[in-house]
């Protein structure tokens, strides 16, 4: 884990579990709530497993078979790495020092990190059809390890929660989305699907990056400068609240599950960005500086990272359509994908009921591109690069699969802008992966756009049915 050289007040530390001590005070062996009866270990990795003890006691790990020893050091932590386990039968971990703990009905298979705000955090007793997903929800090998919300001014190494079987009398409780990303993976890989959630609604994307992230990026240092205003008037408040502070959730929910192995992690958030165009661009810096920060914290390369784009939703201004995309701008970074959702969403509900859908989306990604699974397509259709050619902008669009497709009525929502700026409709017709746009209105055309909108009409997709992602081109000038 990176050193935090920023200053934090000294504040208390909370008691979050009935193991966990603060403080520097250690008597018996103990272990992040993370590790607990029923969790998911992520497979064909050599798994990190920590925890507290006297200083200089000689802890001993041990599962399937393989014991690893460490000496904890002046500050009681311990740290092991396991050896690569497969997925299979249900295994035991045993961590002993001075004293013995047993972890039972540990499986191994793939664990993944959701986080994001209130559509992840939206529960499936809220989603469509939920009498019928709950008679099916019988998955004793998919697990959801649920963070309680805990803002704090300073990384926290311990959290509450615990790891939780997915059944007909618990599915209820669980992450919509995380729920039905992980039953696509659990039952299309068959094998083990352990989710770590951890989400707040109302939250903003720099109260989940750490302050050092944000110092090294200049246009978002004034966060930093806010948080440490923020931080004198606060010190001595109660900062479990919600408040907005740079980095509050990151030091509270994130950091207590570092380095936990994952296979990679999936995002629902951008809605409380949107509010003002300025705050909706700058988001196109905002999320590849977290997605940087959270995988240089856990060490494990450039783990797979995906978001939801946002959906279709009655919002005034433009923000909303900006942190669209600045979602689809962010794909640029390696290792990255998209769920495109502007067709599922509901102009006058900011949490839409169709969670199966976005789960999916984000499955057909994962599948596709992190399993190498042979899947119809792991996106609707990218914008991947324009030409202007005899007073036509010319269109090419990656995921295609199974070519272009207008929705019946034909293609609409396509736009045209001249030298002028200004924006009018325009026809637009497919020759195999590129779309043709045209205007009698304007002869010498500088840019297009698609579904600019907050609530579009969704003209575009691609023979397996995926909606393509609203976008616009840039002009020569910038404008």
């Amino acid at each position: 884990m990176l050193k935090h050289s920023f200053f934090f007040p000294k504040i208390g530390f909370s008691v979050v579990v009935a193991l966990c001590v603060s403080g520097i005070t250690f008597a018996d062996v103990r272990m992040p709530a993370v590790f607990s009866d029923h969790m998911v270990l992520q497979q064909n990795t050599r798994v990190p497993v920590w925890g507290w003890a006297d200083p200089g006691e000689k802890v001993c790990v041990s599962i399937a078979g393989k014991t690893k020893t460490a000496k904890a050091g002046k500050d009681g932590k311990w740290s092991v790495r396991l050896g690569k386990l497969s997925s299979g039968s249900t295994l035991v971990l045993t961590v002993q020092g001075k004293n013995t703990l047993i972890i039972n009905d540990v499986l191994v298979g793939e664990v993944w990190l959701a986080s994001g705000q209130s559509n992840m955090t939206m529960q499936v007793s809220r989603c469509d059809n939920f009498d019928q997903e709950k008679a099916r929800a019988d998955f004793p090998q998919l697990r959801m390890f649920t963070v309680m919300r805990h803002a704090s001014l300073n990384p926290q190494s311990n959290c509450e929660g615990q790891w939780v079987v997915c059944t007909p009398d618990t599915v209820g409780e669980f992450s919509a989305t995380a729920y039905f990303y992980a039953r696509e993976i659990h039952q299309h890989l068959n094998v083990p699907v352990g989710i770590l959630h951890s989400s707040w609604g109302g939250t903003k994307i720099e109260q989940w990056t750490s302050i050092e992230a944000m110092q090294r990026e200049s246009k978002l240092r004034n966060f930093v400068e806010a948080y440490q205003l923020q931080t004198m008037k606060r010190a001595r408040q109660n900062i479990k609240k919600p408040a907005k502070i740079p980095s509050n959730l990151y030091c509270g929910m994130i950091s207590p599950l570092i380095p936990y192995a994952i296979r990679g992690a999936i995002w629902y958030q951008g809605e409380a960005n949107s509010a003002k165009p300025e705050s909706a661009a700058l988001y196109a810096t905002q999320l590849p500086v977290l997605i940087k920060d959270w995988r240089s914290r856990w060490d494990q390369g450039a783990f797979p990272f995906a978001w939801v784009q946002l959906p279709n939703y009655s919002r005034k201004g433009e923000g909303w359509t900006l942190v669209r995309e600045s979602m689809r701008r962010t794909l640029s970074v390696r290792n990255t994908g998209m769920a495109v959702t502007i067709d599922i969403g509901v102009p006058g509900d900011i949490h839409p009921k169709n969670k199966q859908d976005v789960g999916k989306r984000l499955s057909l990604w994962a599948l596709g591109d992190v399993y190498g699974k042979k899947v119809a397509s792991s996106s609707g259709p990218l914008l991947t690069g324009y030409k202007t050619k005899g007073g036509k902008i010319v269109l090419s669009f990656n995921h295609a699969d199974g070519g272009l497709i207008a929705k019946e009525g034909g293609l609409q929502g396509f736009e045209l802008a001249g030298p002028d700026g200004q924006w009018r409709a325009a026809q637009a017709r497919i020759e195999g992966n590129k779309i043709l746009v045209s205007s009698p209105e304007i002869k010498k055309p500088s840019a297009a756009r698609y579904a600019w909108s907050n609530t579009p009409i969704c003209s575009l997709y691609n023979g397996a049915g995926l909606p393509a992602s609203p976008f616009r081109t840039r002009s020569p000038n910038g404008w």
